[in-house]
């Protein structure tokens, strides 16, 4: 019977938890890495036992874990992350200037058909890649070095390459996002870069038609559809029809426009999920009922997903790596939260139950479906 494996990075450890295909009795595994910050854990399309995690604390920094047994055991690949030549700088909050630094590993990418190529995207904002399975690191500097890098600004959670998108029909077709600065994409690999951002309105950019400049929250898509994107960013749920060369705002009739995390079924290309939350201030669900919200038509028209979730005083936020889906059918819908819970729909979303509570403030969740 297929399976599923959740990897769960939390501010204190990781998590790995599995059930059968019934997805109704689950085993956890953990704390992996206790007491460090785990941004982010993955797992390899192109082979299950093949795991990735992102682990960085303020003694000791960076460091780029893997595994080969699925979890059980782990051992510390490079840390060897370094900017190509003179970094250079970008702009601050007021406009000044300010060193490129890296800070830390948001978001980890492999690749779909090699388990020993995968993709980081790091803070401050560029990205590197691993052909050798995390033993060395180069960085496709072609993003960071693009014409408009001297203005790029952090967000207020860092600026950070934090969404990697790699096309299945073209592996050398990427989409990053980074915030605050937007979407790009490259058409060989990750040489060069353009940006990707028409469409999108932000506030505080007085030329609507800015080229960067806007704070993506995440970008997802369906594998069917590559090029067919959904966004979340600061304010708007939006959509591109054809691979970013345009967007077009489908918030519709949701109760704030304002969240993290999107994502797209595993078998309905047309059907999205978010998690609204109340303001850029106020990082919690409206009236403190959390909700996801379901759109079956690509967006425009929302439905609110409760049964099973908190309806009342509930001030917990999804961040924007927090949640997947599998790939069995029915779709399997997960997300954790800032309050420690991971909760779980096996019906594409009708029906919500905790998986586990009172975890360490849940960063990251993704989904690996067993067979």
């Amino acid at each position: 019977m297929a399976g599923v494996r959740v990897l769960v990075g939390t501010q204190k450890g990781g998590f790995v938890l599995t059930s059968d295909g019934r997805r109704t009795d689950w085993e956890v595994v953990g704390p992996l890495f206790g007491g460090w910050e785990v941004y982010h854990v993955t797992g390899s399309p192109a082979d299950p036992d093949r795991l990735y995690a992102s682990q960085s604390t303020g003694w000791f920094g960076q460091l780029i874990q893997r595994s080969d047994d699925g979890g059980r055991s782990w051992q510390p690949a490079d840390n060897q992350f370094a900017y190509r030549g003179d970094p250079g700088t970008h702009q601050w909050y007021d406009g000044t200037p300010h060193p490129w630094e890296f800070a830390r590993v948001w978001h980890l990418e492999p690749s779909p058909t090699d388990p020993d190529t995968v993709f980081a995207g790091v803070e401050d904002a560029a990205l590197f890649k691993s052909t050798d399975g995390a033993a060395s690191w180069t960085e496709l500097d072609g993003l960071r070095t693009h014409r408009s890098g001297p203005g790029w600004q952090p967000g207020a959670g860092g600026m950070c390459v934090h969404t990697v998108l790699i096309d299945p029909t073209d592996h050398d077709r990427l989409h990053v996002a980074i915030s605050a600065a937007g979407v790009f994409r490259s058409a060989d690999g990750g040489r060069k870069w353009e940006p990707a951002n028409r469409g999108l309105r932000s506030e505080g950019i007085p030329d609507p038609d800015a080229e960067v400049g806007h704070c993506v929250h995440r970008i997802a898509r369906h594998p069917d559809r590559p090029d067919v994107l959904f966004m979340q960013k600061h304010w708007d749920v939006m959509r591109s029809d054809d691979g970013g060369d345009s967007w077009k705002e489908v918030s519709g009739d949701l109760p704030s426009d304002f969240g993290f995390p999107i994502s797209v079924h595993a078998h309905e290309p047309d059907t999205v999920y978010v998690v609204p939350i109340t303001s850029d201030s106020m990082h919690f669900p409206p009236d403190g009922r959390l909700r996801v919200y379901r759109s079956r038509t690509g967006g425009h028209e929302w439905e609110p997903l409760a049964r099973g979730l908190p309806q009342g005083d509930c001030y917990v936020n999804v961040l924007r790596d927090a949640m997947a889906v599998d790939g069995l059918d029915p779709c399997g819908v997960y997300f954790g939260t800032t309050g420690g819970q991971v909760y779980a729909s096996a019906d594409a979303g009708d029906t919500w139950h905790a998986l586990v509570r009172d975890l360490p403030r849940v960063l990251s969740v993704e989904v690996q479906t067993l067979q």
